[in-house]
């Protein structure tokens, strides 16, 4: 069998029994119940102190009695239990099966308190030790059971007494007596029941009879009143009987049956009238957790007279047949009770995040603590947005809504704020890397773009920012770099006609010398195609080849002096070094 409930559930079928246990279990308000699923199979523990003797079988029959009354468990196997509080076994155990058509089985299972229950069932010590899981409800105020009549429905012997016959000599002494009394004897012989017939008597046995029939067919409280009605003006009309008639004890003993009758009628009444209220009640929808405790109240009012209608009793079947609906319409009341207090803590959860959200905004200083106070405050809003309408929960939900919700905005807006500086801040960082790098290549003109780049972009980042305070301290060193790098390619731009006159000098026919151009100063070195010209002629003495070696003397001497000028230009040094390095000439410019 699946036994497919959930913990509310539970928590009903709990507070149902111990109702039931307040009107039909002596000292039944020591009694606690505890309801729980294990292994698919609903398990009930009913469990008072060692001081109380309970009758075991008395206590299976109620739950019984419930079970057979819920529909929710008709066609199930339910497995009870009985114990002492603060043991760990169970002294009795049954297995009931509820069936639908109403009329439960025997148990399938019993055990005495004299067996070994750990040994005969499946129970251990540990099926119900989670106390927590399991559910419990407060009891109220004993209903008092009214004791077992065993005579009431024998036929009333007194209906009908047989006539006895009046001794002369005392109806002689009576007579004397009465009529030394002159006038008030007189009256005191014709007061009813005394010498003559006694109809009221008569009258209130026949109809002690019937009442009881109309007791058994009556359906609503309309007709439950007017036999109320009659059995009052009935027991009424005894009250005439004197005390010194021979009838009064007669009298006196159906009063007492009247007023019993009377009374068991007016327990049900009060607890049909009742239900009329609550019925009435229920017909307005409503969210307060004040107006369905009190209709709960009204269910349980009406319902406790119910439950001690004895089953000998005219008003069994009517008792009955209303019950199983005033149970439906508690359990109705009971869950939406749960209901709407699951959603108040729903609202005390939202309102305890809120708490936290609020202390983590306080103390947040990284981007990864901006979005937990974010990722808080998003919690706190949808537990909010969820709280239905019908709740009484919903308009302290709404207000919070209007409180938190900017809170929320606020945190989200510092999160887009924190992930655009940062992400500022490492491309500047970045940016300024290649700045460096292009430095380093003597590319001016790239290092320059780059480092105004770096700069403005530490300049843009938001104050409001955790990065702003990092960045300014960039702003004065990129600054000075990108001065320097300007600096740099000005000087560059200087020295761009200064390569063109020494590109122009150093190339001819042949490749005569390579140059670099640097804040240190000209560098020329010369090809060793050109040193090995130079070289040749300088070793060949021939008549014929002396004009030649004038030529290439003069030539040195020419781009010699061209450098030079290219030197003083630039006001830069010249430094000029042969193929293997060695310099071979060197010039300062004089400052200007």
């Amino acid at each position: 069998m699946k036994v497919a409930v959930q913990q509310e559930d539970l928590h009903l079928l709990a507070r149902t029994l111990q109702e039931q246990f307040l009107a039909e279990v002596p000292s039944g308000e020591v009694f606690q119940i505890k309801c729980a699923v294990n292994k698919d199979e609903l398990m009930i523990l009913t469990q008072h102190p060692l001081s109380i003797n309970a009758d075991v079988e008395q206590i299976f029959a109620v739950i019984e009695e419930v079970l057979q009354s819920l529909t929710t468990y008709k066609e199930q196997r339910i497995q009870c239990f009985m114990r002492i509080m603060g043991e760990k076994l169970p002294y009795a155990q049954r297995y009931l099966m509820i069936k639908g058509h109403g009329q439960p089985q025997n148990p399938l299972t019993e055990v005495d308190e004299d067996e070994d229950v750990e040994e005969a069932t499946p129970f251990s010590s540990s099926a119900f030790s989670l106390t927590d899981s399991l559910s419990t409800d407060e009891t109220e105020d004993e209903a008092q059971e009214e004791p077992f009549d065993p005579l009431a429905d024998a036929p009333d012997l007194l209906v009908n007494p047989p006539k006895r016959q009046i001794n002369p000599i005392l109806l002689g002494t009576v007579l004397l007596g009465v009529i030394g009394l002159g006038g008030g004897g007189a009256y005191l012989l014709t007061r009813p029941c005394v010498m003559s017939e006694c109809p009221a008597i008569a009258t209130a046995a026949q109809f002690q009879t019937e009442s009881r029939q109309l007791m058994r067919r009556a359906k609503s409280a309309t007709e439950l009143a007017s036999i109320q009605q009659q059995l009052e003006a009935t027991n009424n009309s005894l009250t005439t009987i004197p005390r010194w008639s021979s009838r009064y004890q007669q009298a006196e003993e159906l009063k007492v049956s009247l007023s019993g009758q009377a009374e068991e009628i007016n327990q049900v009444l009060t607890a049909l009238q009742t239900a009329t209220v609550a019925e009435q009640k229920m017909q307005t929808p409503t969210n307060s957790q004040q107006e369905l405790q009190a209709r709960q109240r009204l269910w349980r009012q009406a319902i406790a007279p119910l439950e001690s209608v004895k089953r000998n009793s005219e008003l069994y079947n009517l008792a009955q047949s209303n019950l199983r609906k005033y149970r439906v319409n508690l359990q109705t009341i009971n869950q939406q009770i749960v209901t709407q207090e699951k959603w108040l803590k729903k609202l005390a959860d939202a309102k305890a995040v809120a708490s936290v959200a609020a202390k983590r905004e306080t103390t947040a200083k990284t981007l990864q603590d901006w979005q937990k106070v974010q990722s808080t405050w998003q919690v706190v809003i949808n537990a909010l947005n969820i709280i239905p309408q019908n709740s009484p929960a919903h308009a302290e939900a709404q207000q919070l809504l209007i409180e938190y919700k900017p809170k929320l905005a606020r945190a989200r807006d510092r999160v887009t704020v924190e992930q655009l500086a940062a992400k500022s801040y490492q491309q500047l960082t970045n940016i300024a890397k290649q700045a460096k790098a292009y430095e380093q290549q003597q590319q001016w003109q790239a290092a320059v773009i780059y480092w105004q780049q770096a700069l403005q972009s530490a300049q843009q980042i938001s104050r409001d920012s955790l990065y702003y305070n990092q960045a300014q301290t960039l702003i004065a060193p990129y600054t000075a770099a990108l001065k320097q790098a300007q600096e740099k390619l000005q000087l560059n731009n200087a020295w761009q006609q200064t390569r063109a006159d020494l590109n122009k000098t150093c190339s001819s026919t042949i490749k005569i010398c390579n140059f670099t151009v640097d804040d240190k100063g000209i560098i020329v070195r010369i090809t060793p195609e050109y040193d090995q010209i130079l070289q040749s002629g300088m070793s060949d003495n021939s008549s014929e080849n002396t004009n030649a070696q004038i030529d290439l003397n003069n030539h040195w001497q020419i781009l010699q002096e061209a450098l030079t000028v290219i030197s003083d230009n630039a006001n830069l040094p010249l430094f000029i070094y042969n193929p293997q390095g060695q310099p071979i000439y060197t010039r300062t410019p004089e400052p200007r």
